[in-house]
Parts: C-alpha cells; sequence; structure tokens
C-alpha cells in the first residue's frame, strides 16, 4: 500500500516533513470517498518521490477533523512543511488531481 494512515496521535508529527503531504479525509460508509481510494494509490505509486500520500478517517479521529473544520468528504488537504496549502473537495480524477497539484509535481 503506498499511502499512510494518519490518526489523531500521529498527525502532526506526520505533516511536518521536508516533502508534501496530501491527507484524504475519509470514512468507510462514504461512496465518493471507496471511489478516491483507487486513485490515490495509482497517484502515490506514480509521485512517491515528491509527495506522500496520506489517509484519514474522520469518524475515528475527530480531534484532527474537527481542527480542519472538515465538513465534506472525501476531503483532500495538501500541507507543506506543516502548514495547509491547497484543498480539494469532492472525488477527483487522477487526471484533475494531478492538474490541481501540478505546482507540487514539478
Amino acid at each position: 500500500m503506498a499511502t499512510m494512515t494518519l490518526t489523531d496521535a500521529n498527525f502532526q508529527e506526520a505533516i511536518q516533513g521536508d516533502k508534501p503531504v496530501l491527507v484524504d479525509f475519509w470514512a468507510a460508509w462514504c461512496g465518493p470517498c471507496r471511489m478516491m481510494a483507487p486513485v490515490l494509490e495509482e497517484f502515490a505509486e506514480a509521485h512517491a518521490d515528491k509527495v506522500t500520500v496520506a489517509k484519514l478517517n474522520v469518524d475515528e479521529n475527530p480531534e484532527i477533523t474537527s481542527q480542519f473544520g472538515i465538513m465534506s468528504i472525501p476531503t483532500l488537504i495538501l500541507f507543506k512543511s506543516g502548514r495547509p496549502v491547497k484543498q480539494l473537495i469532492g472525488y477527483q480524477p487522477k487526471e484533475q488531481l494531478e492538474a490541481q497539484l501540478a505546482d507540487v509535481l514539478q
């Protein structure tokens, strides 16, 4: 598996690295989240050298979910040096995801 699993406990440490971290806020019952999962796996494998892809289950991690005001899922937030720099809401086809994150993938 190319993605990393985040929790309330390890979140802050995980987003602090030099490499940008794309966090997928998701839930098991969410249809669009399930559609997004294989897209993110593929994206993570294709761009492992430039970005870390991580998943945070909103039902199991209410602290971080609340901290970032997540109201709709899937929500993808790109973190650079621990700070959110871009947010995408809803299902993103791979081409659209790559276009939205082109600046990170350069």
